[in-house]
């Protein structure tokens, strides 16, 4: 999804919808304009390359979905970026942005007829042609993998990536819950045994996403090189842990007090109003009602919670990225090899 957005007073709709819409449907893409952005990118790509917890994430995704779209960075690489050209860009915009693909929302105070005229006058500048279809995600591998980069770093940088499920399928509310328990914030599991009990690392946290036929939760974090093994361990160790055994009612219950609060929170935003409308509508084509999604989180049961972890928390969906000084991956991949098999 790309998302063109704008925010101002109420009464000056009318100017931000014809900016925003000028944007998309009158662009030049003047050559020189594009020679320009070209070498942006390439400053925007080596600001990445310099940073290590970003740079994990992209090779991350590309061990996660080897050869394939959703494993590609979006910056594209120097090859790519110096091969585009502008009728890359008008074809592109062309073949994608078109009438079944677009959606325009408005969160603040205004009516809904008034924006549906105001809309309306643009109607037909767009061309009405067949929407493309994305990509399936493909995961082919049957066996976890580590991917290492070696860098003269101060830390090694780890993300290991776990295979999930998509946003249609009913295991993501647990799923979330999973995540808020396991990673997500200081009171979570994995902040808790390495960062406050041992001091292993700064940065911890877990992440999930939800695509259109795929998912992954992704956990992160920035250790000393020679922690690197012990920390695997106690990641590890509480994968396990939550596949043998429930969370307790207590902990289950700050997990959904935590999302829902953050569901509420969020909400006050006009911003996150409108990507909470534009992201269910593109991605579900409906909207699910924030107490709609709040019930259903309050209705997710520890065994629930144990089931995902079991279905997802298995060798054959894991990946392992490093960007770090070491030489060598084998003693990382021979634990994470051995780590989740059945006992």
């Amino acid at each position: 999804m790309t998302c063109f957005h704008a925010r101002a007073c109420h009464d000056r709709f009318d100017e931000l919808l014809d900016v925003l819409l000028d944007m998309l449907l009158d662009s030049k893409f003047e050559p020189v304009e594009i020679g320009k952005e070209r070498e942006v990118i390439k400053e925007e790509m080596a600001m990445y390359l310099d940073e290590p917890q970003h740079q994990v994430q992209e090779l991350l995704n590309a061990a996660l979905w080897p050869d394939q779209p959703l494993g590609r960075p979006i910056t594209g690489t120097e090859q790519t970026l110096d091969a585009m050209r502008r009728d890359h860009l008008v074809g592109y915009l062309r073949g994608n942005y078109v009438p079944a693909n677009i959606l325009i929302v408005a969160a603040g105070k205004l009516k809904h007829r008034p924006v549906f005229r105001a809309v309306g006058r643009y109607a037909r500048r767009f061309r009405a042609v067949e929407p493309p279809r994305f990509t399936p995600a493909r995961s082919e591998r049957r066996a976890p993998k580590v991917h290492l980069f070696t860098k003269p770093t101060e830390q090694t940088q780890i993300a290991l990536g776990i295979r999930t499920c998509s946003r249609h399928d009913e295991r993501r509310y647990a799923l979330r819950l999973l995540n808020t328990i396991l990673g997500e914030n200081m009171s979570s599991r994995l902040f808790q045994v390495l960062r406050e009990d041992r001091g292993l690392a700064y940065s911890i946290y877990s992440t999930p996403s939800f695509y259109g036929d795929a998912g992954d939760l992704v956990i992160s974090a920035g250790l000393d090189t020679g922690n690197l093994t012990k920390v695997l361990r106690l990641i590890v160790r509480e994968l396990r842990r939550i596949r043998e055994a429930a969370p307790s009612a207590a902990e289950l219950r700050r997990a959904q007090d935590y999302v829902i609060g953050q569901i509420d929170l969020s909400l006050e935003s006009t911003d996150n109003q409108m990507n909470w409308l534009g992201e269910q509508l593109l991605g579900y084509g409906r909207i699910f009602r924030p107490a709609e999604v709040k019930r259903r989180m309050r209705e997710v049961r520890a065994g629930e919670i144990r089931a995902v972890a079991r279905d997802f928390f298995r060798p054959d969906l894991m990946n392992l990225a490093l960007v770090s000084p070491l030489k060598s991956d084998r003693a990382a991949a021979r634990m994470l090899n051995a780590s989740l098999s059945p006992a």
